[in-house]
């Protein structure tokens, strides 16, 4: 079992678009067929595919995987109870969480373009 402060020790999401399964892999400290397990199980998660069915994870794909993450090695649920829980997502406390890392996302996004403008 892994440590309860572990979700912080997380590496920092790095400000692209796509993200392969073998990054996604590394971000959320999950094995690939971990995650390809957790496609089929969790509806919410849905990557796009392109050539050869190759997975490309997007920014929230990685924030929805490190939730899972958490309900499934931190906090003990099983697979079934973590589905209830994200299908219930709106009312968990894990949601500020997931809107303040989108929100500081966008902005470095916005930063980023406007540095590109000038």
């Amino acid at each position: 079992m892994l440590e309860p402060s572990h979700n912080a020790e997380l590496p920092e999401i790095p400000a692209k678009r796509y993200f392969t399964i073998g990054e996604v892999s590394e971000l959320c400290d999950v094995k690939p067929h971990v995650l390809r397990y957790w496609e089929q199980e969790f509806t919410q998660l849905k990557p796009v595919k392109r050539r050869g069915n190759r997975r490309y994870y997007q920014r929230q794909d990685v924030m929805l995987i490190r939730q899972i993450r958490e309900l499934l090695y931190e906090q003990g649920f099983t697979i079934g109870g973590a589905r209830q829980r994200m299908a219930g997502s709106d009312t968990s406390e894990e949601t500020p969480a997931v809107n303040k890392q989108l929100v500081r996302d966008l902005i470095s996004d916005v930063e980023e373009a406007l540095k590109d403008l000038a």
